[in-house]
């Protein structure tokens, strides 16, 4: 068991990295004291004022362990308790090999843990300015819809300006008004994945013609104001809204969302579409299916007219349409250390996309590890950050040093938001072998040296998790 401390860690921000951060130090002994503005003040993407809201995609992307580097993160975060991915996994909806969640059962499921939890104290307010001086410890896990005013507070301590970014909201369809004599139910290349059938998809076919009338009426569909500060601000490439792809090349989406690849119409069999739509389910009833990389800004009459022109979304009836919202993130590279904590006032650290990291696991996941450091250092503990062979560890190099070094290599770059992939993960130390008598090449050999560094993260993640506290 534990030891317990009385003085608890102030944790801001109630959405999936401030709610993991909760848990992991809750369940170390430490009290929690967690503040949500919602719904005392509400966001342009929020609905609701339940925890750990996604307010995007439904989908937490592959849960391969071997092959896919979110799904090695995973299987780090199961291995360390996580409440996000207890909860996504018990809240699972279909989706081929992707693990993809009813999203409002996640977040009651996610709501209802820390409410129950008896060192976590839920306080629904708003944190305007910087934490008082009184909380010792504080994580700020505001995330990309961070409050104007804590924004420009943070700006000010940092004496840095924020760099943000765009991120698009997909539309979401109920199911009963798509047309299935011209949908059909297929996951690209049958795979089934965890909790599905290999018919996880809906997927809606276009000719050429249709194709290029569609591309045509989304670059010419009016789209949603910009207010002039937020002109120059940058899209994140990970989250594309689907005109601004269709701008740059009319081929451009059907070698992405619209990749007709691995799929067989059964109405058509014979006719090979020449660009695919797919919706997954969103819910655990089935009833709803959002649109898989059809995040965008277009207005929301121009929307249900633009996407009506589907096949088999002729008279799609929309639970809710796309959006846009402004994302902020901190240049974390200069401001923050190696345990995320904040170099101009150490007692605050930070955590989820505001750091810099993008997507639902990884925001999580920093969370985690925020936690983690919180509690340790309560309890006077050396902390040990995870190594950089795993995924946790290679995503907070990316965020408390990467660009760092590369600037002071003679190399500036940008610090940019970015997804686990294994690209952050450090080379192998030895390549992998194939069998007696053969060789690894192409696509093989890079399936080896990805299962190489998953099972190599797996271990030492554990190996870090079983390591003994010391004292500091």
């Amino acid at each position: 068991m534990m030891p317990q401390s009385a003085d608890p860690v102030h944790v801001v921000g109630g959405g999936l990295a401030g709610s993991e951060a909760a848990w992991q130090i809750a369940t170390r002994g430490v009290p929690v004291v967690l503040h949500e503005m919602r719904p005392q003040r509400t966001t342009d993407a929020h609905l609701t004022d339940g925890l750990a809201e996604l307010v995007c995609s439904n989908s937490f992307r592959s849960d391969d362990p071997e092959g896919n580097a979110v799904g090695v993160l995973h299987a780090e975060m199961r291995q360390a308790g996580s409440l996000i991915l207890a909860a996504a996994d018990k809240n699972q909806v279909p989706a081929g090999g992707a693990l993809a969640v009813d999203r409002d059962g996640f977040s009651r499921a996610v709501t209802q843990a820390l409410e129950e939890h008896p060192l976590i104290e839920i306080r629904r307010e708003e944190l305007a300015t910087l934490p008082p001086a009184e909380w010792d410890k504080v994580i700020l896990a505001t995330g990309p819809l961070t409050s104007p005013a804590l924004a420009e507070a943070i700006l000010s301590l940092t004496g840095e300006t924020a760099l943000a970014f765009f991120d698009a909201i997909a539309p979401i369809v109920h199911f009963d008004s798509i047309n299935m004599g011209k949908a059909w139910f297929q996951s690209r290349y049958d795979k089934p994945g965890p909790g599905g059938t290999g018919a996880d998809y809906i997927n809606c076919p276009l000719d050429e013609a249709q194709y290029h009338a569609f591309v045509d009426a989304l670059i010419a569909g009016e789209k949603a104001p910009m207010r002039d500060f937020e002109a120059k601000t940058p899209y994140f490439d990970g989250c594309l809204p689907i005109e601004v792809m269709a701008e740059r090349g009319r081929e451009t989406l059907r070698f992405g969302p619209m990749k007709p690849v691995g799929l067989t119409n059964p109405h058509n069999p014979a006719v090979k579409a020449y660009a695919i739509v797919q919706l997954r389910q969103d819910n655990k009833l089935g009833t709803l299916y959002n649109m898989v990389g059809f995040q965008t800004k277009l207005r929301h009459g121009e929307q249900a007219r633009v996407f009506r022109t589907i096949p088999g979304l002729e008279n799609a009836e929309f639970a809710r349409l796309g959006g846009l919202h402004r994302n902020t993130y901190l240049n974390s590279p200069r401001l923050l250390d190696g345990t995320l904590r904040l170099k101009a006032d150490p007692r605050l650290r930070f955590a989820g996309q505001i750091t810099g990291c993008e997507g639902y696991v990884e925001s999580a996941a920093v969370g985690l590890m925020a936690g983690r450091f919180a509690a340790a250092e309560r309890h006077g503990e050396m902390i040990v950050p995870p190594p950089l062979t795993t995924a946790h560890g290679a995503l907070l190099a990316h965020i408390t040093g990467g660009h760092v070094e590369a600037e002071e290599a003679g190399a500036p770059r940008s610090f940019q938001p970015m997804n686990i992939n294994f690209g952050l993960f450090p080379p192998l130390e030895e390549a992998p072998r194939a069998e007696p008598g053969k060789r690894l090449r192409g696509a093989e050999k890079t399936l080896a040296k990805k299962k190489a560094m998953a099972a190599r993260a797996l271990a030492h993640m554990a190996a870090w998790l079983d390591t003994p506290a010391r004292a500091a």
